[in-house]
């Protein structure tokens, strides 16, 4: 196992010199921030004295999940309620860059921080708003977590099984997914900043649009063919052959032949050749016509063969298939170690955690990794003085 990495406060990742103020709760917000933090932004959480909900998201009373997504970002303290601490967030929107919020739309203005107030202070600030249906619309007032999103999205009704009710994802994926566009729109606004196109300016991100988005052209195939795709299992409405299947020794693979090329490999392998030359398997949308035959003839296959010498032998062939991992299994696969997919970072609790790396990478100007996760307001001090704020 390589050494544990250790934070280091110095360092100076592409985004160094960016400054932002996340005064949002629980997982987009933090996920837009954890992005910005990771490539060198300053991110300054500003918490409620009772600190960000998402802390207490806890596994075993460990709060794991702000472990990982507060890492790279500094604390401060402020009860918003009181017009000191209100005073210090304004002057610290005066100076930075990045304001992301979460508030329900409207409560901005209602706290007095509405938009169009602060960039008159701040006219360069890129202001992230979140929320779950958007700043505008029918449903703008509706409280919209995640789990509300990946139902009215159709994410839910296009997963599980026919027979069975709509499965929502076990994570917060809307959030995580918003999260990753929030982060991409920020970056996106800077350069238009630094370019002259723009200076400062509002970007409205629902949980909604990004969970829409990642579901492929559904609206398209509705309104062409008037069809809609129902809930296929672990096969797909777009390939065949494509599923999980159970090997021998009652461990799953997952197999996709998404092109002509490699599903005519897997028939050879599973010594069906024949197949290649029925009109029923013969290109992509036959098989998806009789998808169950296809699946009950590559299942027959797996179920004769252990897991690993079915993947060998598939792997060995040029098909594309991989094993179904649980964490404990990743945590052993010499892949993820080799390449860091999960690395130990260095953590006054545990001595080491393991968590994900920054993701992706880049050659010439990679992520750092500046600072653990920070307890409640533990630098409301230190970044006080910083904006020369005195209390």
């Amino acid at each position: 196992m390589s050494k544990p990495i250790q934070f280091n406060p110095a360092a100076i990742g592409p985004l160094a010199g960016v400054r932002v103020i996340d005064l949002s709760r629980l997982v987009a917000g933090n996920m837009i921030s954890l992005q910005l933090g990771d490539f060198g932004a300053d991110v300054i959480k500003v918490e409620p004295p009772q600190g960000d909900p998402l802390r207490e998201w806890k596994e075993d009373g460990h709060p794991l999940f702000w472990k990982v997504y507060g890492r790279n970002k500094r604390s401060i303290a402020l009860n918003l309620r009181e017009a000191g601490d209100m005073a210090s967030l304004r002057a610290m929107l005066r100076a930075s860059d990045v304001f992301i919020e979460n508030f329900r739309p409207g409560t901005l203005e209602e706290m007095g921080l509405a938009p169009e107030r602060l960039l008159v202070d701040n006219p360069n600030l890129i202001i992230v708003r979140v929320s779950g249906f958007g700043q505008t619309g029918p449903y703008a007032q509706l409280p919209g977590f995640g789990t509300i999103v990946e139902a009215m999205s159709g994410f839910a009704y296009r997963t599980g099984f026919p027979d069975r009710e709509p499965v929502l994802p076990p994570l917060a994926l809307a959030d995580m997914v918003a999260g990753l566009y929030g982060a991409n729109a920020v970056v996106t606004a800077l350069y238009a900043l630094e370019q002259g196109r723009a200076a400062g300016q509002v970007i409205d991100l629902s949980l909604l649009e990004p969970m829409v988005s990642v579901l492929g052209p559904e609206a398209a195939i509705f309104r062409t063919t008037g069809r809609v795709k129902e809930r296929s299992g672990s096969a797909s409405n777009t390939a065949s052959p494509r599923n999980v299947y159970k090997c021998r020794d009652g461990k799953y693979v997952a197999l996709s032949g998404s092109t002509q090329t490699v599903a005519r490999r897997v028939f050879e392998i599973i010594g069906h050749p024949e197949m290649n030359s029925d009109p029923r398997f013969i290109d992509n949308s036959a098989r998806l016509k009789h998808r169950d035959l296809v699946d009950a003839a590559v299942g027959a296959w797996f179920a004769q063969h252990d897991r690993d010498a079915a993947l060998s032998i598939m792997r060995g062939s040029g098909a594309t298939v991989g094993p179904v991992y649980s964490a404990a299994d990743a945590d052993h696969d010499e892949h993820f170690h080799e390449r860091g997919v999960i690395v130990e970072v260095a953590d006054d609790d545990f001595g080491t955690l393991p968590m994900h790396n920054i993701v992706p990478r880049l050659s010439e100007t990679p992520g750092v990794w500046r600072r653990p996760a920070p307890g409640i307001g533990e630098h409301t001090a230190e970044i006080l003085a910083e904006f020369g704020i005195a209390r």
